[in-house]
């Protein structure tokens, strides 16, 4: 019963968030510092979750696999190249998958 109640109340925290979102004056909206926060955090997320992905073993421990940090480092290098998307993710793929191949 308590899982239930859990799981309706945070149904109705994230349908009251969204409406919050949804009411929201449209000049608070067109706020410049909105705007940019609007902007940063999405960023800021994503980085944080490729971080802990790289990082980390899927539990609590740091680990730092070479396979995943060369497939982030031509990433990374791809985009600085100013890359089409789909290039970045198969030269991450690409080198990735050889490290692993290489045992590393």
């Amino acid at each position: 019963m308590t899982l239930w109640l859990v799981i309706i109340g945070t149904c109705a925290g994230c349908y009251l968030l969204k409406l919050a979102g949804l009411s929201a004056p449209r000049r608070l909206l067109d706020h410049p510092a909105v705007r940019r926060f609007a902007m940063a955090v999405p960023v800021a997320l994503l980085a944080a979750l490729i971080a802990v992905q790289t990082a980390t073993d899927g539990g609590r421990e740091l680990a730092l696999d070479p396979a995943r940090l060369g497939g982030m480092g031509a990433a990374a290098i791809a985009l600085l190249l100013r890359a089409p998307f789909l290039v970045v993710l198969v030269a991450a793929a690409g080198v990735a998958a050889g490290l692993r191949l290489l045992g590393l």
